[in-house]
């Protein structure tokens, strides 16, 4: 069995879109685990007219690791609150999970609403890198399959380190357990623009560059240098639809 883990605050704009997009799979051997950071809106009502299973979170470490916790699957899908999942998503990224003989996965980003600007600028900050560098720097960001085992071994996400955690999760697995990482090619995730409209698109690409740059040479970011905040981005409606 699949869990499917989702850490969210005040998400009753896109978790909806996301949940949707999960019905809509022609694939059902899944437990949804929302871990809320204590959302004052009907982020909770929302998620449990879905049936998902509802679990304290934090910040983005945290809620993983408390929905890791109770999860019953032997392998976990790590989703932020705020992407959609195309038709037939897990069908086609499992098909090629196994194929590989993969232990950690992450994905491609498009994003809504898609424009050429936009995709360009995924494409050339993080698309491809992560492609070109899979099997020498592990990128995980938005979408994470892991073994349990190997999760279990890692002892989750570093709670500690304030930004990019989920690429650390990545490296450690491949650095200490010799684990099998890949990007899926099958399939992409879905992403909202919000965090860079709010942020500013070279604001925030100049700030991945350093983000990098800080892991490869200094190490995980334990500090507040980034000034990363948890869902303080303007909500914008996703009004393109995205392509199937």
């Amino acid at each position: 069995m699949l869990s499917i883990i989702i850490p969210a605050l005040n998400e009753e704009k896109y978790l909806p879109l996301l949940l949707n997009s999960l019905k809509k799979q022609n694939f059902s051997d899944y437990e949804l685990i929302l871990a809320d950071a204590g959302s004052t809106d009907r982020t909770l009502e929302i998620a449990k007219s879905y049936g998902c299973i509802i679990t304290p979170g934090g910040l983005p470490a945290k809620g993983r690791n408390e929905g890791a916790k109770i999860a019953k699957g032997d392998l976990l899908f790590f989703c932020d609150a705020d992407v959609i999942l195309p038709d037939n998503f897990f069908e086609k990224s499992l098909e090629e999970f196994k194929k590989r003989c993969l232990d950690v996965a992450s994905f491609c980003l498009t994003p809504l609403p898609q424009s050429r600007i936009t995709s360009l600028f995924l494409n050339v900050f993080y698309n491809y890198s992560s492609i070109l560098m899979e099997n020498i720097l592990p990128h995980a960001a938005m979408g994470i399959f892991i073994k349990k085992e190997i999760f279990e071994k890692l002892k989750g996400f570093d709670e500690e380190i304030k930004i990019a955690e989920d690429h650390d999760l990545a490296r450690r697995a491949k650095k200490f357990f010799k684990a099998r990482f890949g990007i899926i090619k099958s399939v992409n995730i879905f992403v909202s623009d919000r965090r860079f409209k709010t942020d500013g698109w070279l604001k925030t690409g100049i700030k991945f560059l350093f983000c990098e740059l800080y892991m490869i040479f200094i190490g995980p970011v334990k500090s507040d240098i980034f000034k990363y905040r948890f869902n303080h981005y303007n909500l914008y409606n996703l009004k393109v639809k995205p392509k199937k």
